[in-house]
């Protein structure tokens, strides 16, 4: 097996049984995820409840299920407002060059000079908490990597011959940039987005476990976190497998963005 595709294997199972588990979820889990059980609070990892309960008696693999929903879906719209957006942003500012790219730039660099995370505190403060904000903050915290990666992109490219060519034939600008230049700049576009990924699925976990992500009843991996850091002497498994779950998934990801990366090194 070759060592270069090792890392890309590896991230394809781990995001695979994770995103199974997350499809199974939407139609079963073992037990209510919201139902109270105190008759079953801290249970240990058993056959009834693999993984035990928590302080209310509810399953807690049962949460892991429901929680993985939310992790793939903040993931997946947070790196799609961030491509978009990112994207867009970093082919114009490429592209054109000159006063344009100077502009955005600055305000690209502005952006960067705070903490992402730190960025997504004071967007759901001052725009209150829950998914819709999270997921809002989380795009916008992702946006300056994607503009930065594909503008480097199309300033590399807009000079090149079949650019040139596109443009004596009269090609208007937006078809070349979009239809020519964008397709051959894709490669570490994906690979921002598989650590994109990652990196929101932590972010969420983050302010989740701050109390300010995803709000109860709804399950979150880091809210969950949060809520058996008390508990952790009583039962170690309630906190242990919240964030078992979440290395994995962030792992996963890792690994495919490393693989890819790889494999497109391997080509040239």
């Amino acid at each position: 097996m070759d060592k270069r595709s090792i890392n890309l294997r590896i991230g394809i199972v781990l995001i695979s049984l994770l995103f199974s588990m997350m499809i199974v979820s939407l139609f079963y889990t073992p037990f209510s995820v919201t139902e109270i059980n105190r008759e079953e609070r801290f249970s240990p990892p058993s056959v009834r409840h693999l993984l035990g309960t928590d302080n209310f008696g509810r399953d807690v693999l049962s949460r892991i299920m429901k929680a993985s929903q939310t992790a793939f879906f903040v993931g997946l719209v947070a790196v799609s407002i961030g491509t978009l957006f990112g994207v867009t942003i970093g082919a114009v500012s490429g592209y054109f060059g000159g006063i344009v790219d100077e502009i955005i730039m600055r305000f690209i660099d502005a952006m960067m000079a705070f903490p992402s995370i730190l960025l997504a505190l004071m967007f759901v403060s001052v725009f209150g908490v829950g998914l819709r904000n999270t997921i809002v903050a989380l795009g916008i915290m992702s946006i300056p990597s994607f503009a930065r990666i594909t503008r480097s992109g199309f300033v590399q490219h807009k000079e090149l011959d079949y650019v040139r060519s596109a443009k004596v034939k009269g090609v208007s600008n937006l078809r070349i940039m979009f239809r020519h230049i964008l397709p051959n700049v894709l490669s570490p576009i994906v690979v921002a987005a598989t650590m994109g990924f990652s990196n929101a699925v932590l972010a969420e976990a983050a302010l989740s476990y701050l109390g300010l992500g995803i709000q109860p009843p709804n399950p979150s991996w880091g809210r969950m976190l949060s809520e058996s850091q008390v508990f952790i002497t009583v039962s170690p498994w309630y906190a242990i497998a919240p964030g078992i779950f979440i290395t994995l998934l962030v792992l996963g990801f890792n690994f495919l963005g490393d693989g890819i990366r790889d494999m497109r090194e391997k080509r040239k």
